[in-house]
Order: C-alpha cells, then sequence, then structure tokens
C-alpha cells in the first residue's frame, strides 16, 4: 500500500471563460470507477444544452485505474491534459468534468490543451486537496472507570478515535501509524497503568 495520497477535499465546481466559451469544471471525490460514472452522469444531466463534457478520473491509491475522454473535442485536446493535471498534482480517487459551452471562437489545438488542463487546475485550488495517510486499524479495550479519560487523552494527543462501545469492557477503535504503534503500546500503559489492551487489525487510509 501507497504511505499516503492526495484527494479531493469535497465535491466542488470552478468556472472559467476562456475566449467566450465557458469552461465548467466540476470535482468530487470517487472511490470506484462506478461512482466515477454516476458523477459523470449526473453533470451531463446538469448541463444538456453543452456540447462537451469531457472527464478524467483516477482511482486507487496507486492510481491504478486511469480514464479520460475527449467527448467530441479533437483527440488529446480535452480528456488527456485534464488527467495529466490530475496525476501532476498526485490526485488520486477523484474525479472531474469539465463542461463546455462554445462561445463562437475556436481556440486551436493548444489553446484547447491549455483551457481543459488549466481549468482542472483551477478547480483544485479552489475545492482543495486532503492528504489520506495509510494507518493500522486498532482497538483498545478498557474498563469503564478509566475509558472517558483515556478517550479524552486520545483525542487530546492527536490520535483519530474511530469508534466507542460500551459492553462489558470499553472498545475505542483507533488509526495508528505504523511507525506510531510501539511507542503507543508504552503509552497506553503508562496511561491505564497496564490496564488496558490494544488489538491491532488491518490498514486502511485516513485524513492526516
Amino acid at each position: 500500500m501507497q504511505e499516503q495520497y492526495r484527494t479531493i477535499a469535497r465535491e466542488g465546481v470552478h468556472e472559467s471563460e476562456i475566449s467566450r466559451s465557458r469552461f465548467i469544471c466540476a470535482l468530487a471525490p470517487a472511490a470506484t470507477e462506478e461512482e466515477a460514472q454516476a458523477f459523470i452522469a449526473r453533470i451531463r444531466k446538469e448541463h444538456p444544452a453543452a456540447g462537451h463534457h469531457c472527464f478524467a478520473y483516477v482511482i486507487g491509491a496507486d492510481a491504478g485505474v486511469q480514464k479520460a475522454s475527449d467527448d467530441g473535442e479533437p483527440g488529446g485536446t480535452a480528456g488527456v491534459p485534464m488527467l495529466q493535471m490530475l496525476t501532476r498534482r498526485e490526485v488520486r480517487y477523484a474525479v472531474a468534468v469539465v463542461t463546455r459551452y462554445f462561445g463562437g471562437v475556436k481556440l486551436g489545438a493548444g489553446g484547447l490543451i491549455r483551457a481543459y488542463g488549466g481549468v482542472v487546475g483551477e478547480a483544485l485550488d479552489a475545492v482543495g486537496t486532503i492528504v489520506r495517510r495509510r494507518f493500522r486499524l486498532a482497538t483498545v479495550t478498557v474498563d469503564h472507570q478509566r475509558a472517558g479519560r483515556l478517550e479524552n487523552d486520545l483525542r487530546a494527543t492527536g490520535h483519530a478515535v474511530r469508534e466507542v462501545h460500551y459492553g462489558e469492557a470499553v472498545t475505542i477503535g483507533i488509526g495508528l501509524p505504523e511507525a506510531d504503534i510501539d511507542t503507543f503500546r508504552a503509552w497506553l500503559a503508562d496511561a491505564t497503568a497496564g490496564t488496558a489492551t490494544l488489538e491491532l487489525g488491518g490498514e486502511a487510509y485516513g485524513d492526516g
């Protein structure tokens, strides 16, 4: 697994006007190709009168799935520069759709490449990106007496508390960077006088 990846902070839209053509870039996080395709279909419905709906998406922390479409623009002038902007910015699990309303002035291949790639870059700046880092899922089990304070201490020290479950004992689900596990184990023993247990689970990504 990659140690970290960058993705879009939220869904958003950015518009630019270039030589009287409107370029509207819609960005969204997408966990799967199906999510990306559904977003593309939604944008098409929102702008039925537009001439082109060019798109690019990158799925996978390792950018394993990449797809781009020129949607009727000259080959290589729209989808590819859009995809290149996403990969150059190291953006993953994301989809970009650029809707173009033609303004009567032809831009030429170079102009189109700059326009489509540029509006994606501007949209990324406007919407913002976040870094998700790899971590181990872990479960801390502790008695009721110490649970409240331990949960507060975890949050105060910047640990991502994912869930808390109250049963016979209290289990607190957290995320830990691999490199911090031994240090955390020692901290936990100290914080709970050795009464808490730590169980490690699988790997996931979280906000860093």
